[in-house]
């Protein structure tokens, strides 16, 4: 390149441009170098989209067999008196009082008060069986807490027969049941002897 308008004599020429050699830059590449610590976790991007349900997976292998467990603990409460002689109405109100034992379990019953005392809460069957006296009248009651349940009632008749009653009494601990003759206009009584025992009263625990 010469400029045209200097004068010859102060003309002078540039250098020529020469291409550079090319370098195969794959001979230049030098060993991988270590590994660098690694940098501070970025911040969480937004969830996606749940994906659908995968395959129900193979059913797994039988455990083994756990420790046995404790024995299942089981309550009881029963009994089963009777009566040998016979009772007649003095009072208005008159506790029935058993002389005969059949089946006291752990001594529920008391014998001297004629009462059952719960000490198990659950459902109870009772039963009561009396002898009526003839031309006498009969009438009692299941008591529950000093409340009348349910009535045993025979009325005046030339024959003695035996009368029953019977009922489902759901009690709570320190609960009370017992029997009690009623005197209303007139005589009441029930028939027994030292021989045969016709008056008993029973209950046990169902649940």
């Amino acid at each position: 390149c010469v400029r045209c308008c200097e004068p010859p004599d102060q003309r002078f020429s540039y250098p020529q441009y020469q291409p550079l050699p090319q370098i195969n830059m794959t001979i230049l590449k030098g060993e991988k170098g270590d590994r660098g610590e690694r940098g501070m976790q970025g911040k969480f991007g937004k969830t996606g989209v749940a994906g659908s349900r995968g395959h129900t997976g193979p059913k797994g292998q039988k455990g083994s067999m756990g420790a046995p467990g404790e024995r299942c603990k089981s309550h009881y409460a029963a009994f089963s008196v009777g009566r040998k002689k016979p009772l007649h109405s003095n009072d208005y109100y008159q506790t029935l009082i058993f002389d005969t034992e059949f089946v006291n379990l752990y001594d529920h019953f008391n014998m001297f008060t004629g009462k059952f005392y719960c000490y198990v809460p659950g459902i109870y069957y009772f039963s009561l069986n009396v002898h009526t006296w003839n031309q006498k009248e009969t009438y009692l009651h299941i008591m529950r807490n000093g409340v009348e349940v349910v009535i045993l009632y025979a009325q005046v008749s030339d024959r003695s027969i035996m009368q029953s009653q019977s009922v489902m009494l759901e009690l709570r601990e320190q609960d009370e049941v017992w029997v009690r003759l009623y005197k209303g206009e007139r005589e009441n009584a029930i028939f027994s002897d030292e021989y045969d025992t016709y008056i008993t009263f029973s209950g046990h625990l169902i649940k």
